[in-house]
């Protein structure tokens, strides 16, 4: 028994290599060669994506660009360009929505599908899959793989395999021997440890996890384990959840050289209270919670924070009162290498003009 519904029918659709792929449609002269999109190599700077032809040689995600250059001296660097990868993610979100009511966005460039209304009224899951994969290519110029599935988990993992440029169906009942071969980590739940811990027992593959009792799983790993053996069997009753509010809004930033200057920390600082303002004002809601992050030379992470006495999402607002708690901070001899503007308590209120910062000092969440 695989636990899974024959009547769902679920779509986990994912741009290949996205960013790269966006910078390879703009700029015509980047296509079919390694690109990738990061930070500089003289810093600290990390891969954001890479092309599949960057893939080729070892160049992954959160790479050092530094190293990724190292194993790929022929690759194009390029800057990320987050305004330019939302404008095509919301050309490729429209599609989704076309097809379906129900969508859910995991990122930029990936999102579950509930089909099963339109396979109810006639319609051919693969038939759907080929339809929308033709019409992110033809109207918006990517390349995009698709799972389809009786599963989140099993749809996930589908579309992953497919990948690049793929569609895989997984028709109702074989969820378990499509499964049944595959390594652990292709299961989305399982890390290091916990392969690590399976494979002293002896569990290499997804099939083997599946036939494990729960009571050794629950024994080993807590209420998890039973769970991780269920989805090995094709189990996942978790709807597709179309309506996730964000409960916050954040940018950050780590410097290529530690900052010690106030001006230099405060331009910085201009940047990423645009960027909230822009995320806040394109979604239509303003804030009364801002939250600094701030890390030092040692790695001392922590965060000051305040609740405005009015609501806002003016980009000057949220700088006048990061630049205050970031002066409460100051002192002779210290040097931040990240700071992070966030903002929370969102909601639809009319602007007002803001209050003065109340009195004394902002509260203080300490973290490691």
């Amino acid at each position: 028994m695989n636990g899974t519904s024959p009547s769902r029918h679920i779509l986990h659709a994912d741009l290949d290599a996205f960013f790269a792929s966006v910078e390879q449609l703009d700029r015509p002269d980047l296509r079919g060669k390694p690109v990738i999109v990061g930070g500089s190599p003289q810093g600290r700077g990390v891969v954001a994506a890479c092309s599949y032809e960057a893939r080729a040689v070892g160049v992954h995600s959160a790479m050092p660009v530094r190293e990724a250059l190292r194993l790929c001296p022929s690759a194009v660097l390029v800057s990320p360009r987050f305004d330019r990868y939302r404008e095509k993610s919301q050309q490729v979100m429209e599609i989704f929505h076309d097809i379906s009511t129900l969508v859910e966005p995991l990122s930029l460039d990936e999102a579950y599908l509930d089909i099963t209304e339109a396979v109810v009224e006639g319609a051919s899951p693969v038939e759907v899959g080929r339809s929308l994969k033709k019409r992110v290519h033809d109207v918006v110029g990517l390349v995009i793989s698709v799972g389809l599935a009786t599963s989140k988990t099993v749809a996930k993992i589908a579309s992953k395999i497919g990948k690049p440029d793929g569609l895989v169906v997984v028709a109702p009942g074989s969820e378990q021997a499509f499964l049944a071969p595959l390594t652990l980590r292709q299961l989305p739940g399982i890390g290091p440890k916990t392969e690590e811990r399976l494979a002293a027992a002896g569990v290499r593959v997804l099939g083997q996890l599946a036939a494990l009792s729960d009571d050794w799983l629950e024994a080993t790993f807590g209420k998890r384990g039973p769970k991780l053996a269920a989805m090995a069997r094709g189990a996942d009753p978790r709807p597709v959840a179309p309506v996730r509010p964000a409960k916050s809004v954040g940018a950050e930033a780590t410097f290529p050289q530690d900052l010690g200057s106030i001006q230099d920390l405060c331009r910085e600082l201009a940047g990423l209270g645009r960027r909230v303002a822009q995320r806040l004002q394109a979604e239509g809601v303003q804030a009364r919670t801002m939250t600094l992050k701030l890390r030092l030379s040692d790695f001392t992470t922590f965060t000051r924070g305040v609740t405005l006495p009015a609501p806002t999402d003016d980009a000057t607002v949220i700088l006048q009162v990061a630049q205050r708690l970031l002066e409460r901070e100051m002192a002779p001899g210290r040097r931040f290498r990240l700071l992070g503007v966030s903002v929370s308590s969102l909601g639809h209120w009319g602007q007002l003009d803001l209050i003065p910062l109340p009195a004394g000092e902002p509260h203080a969440i300490l973290s490691s």
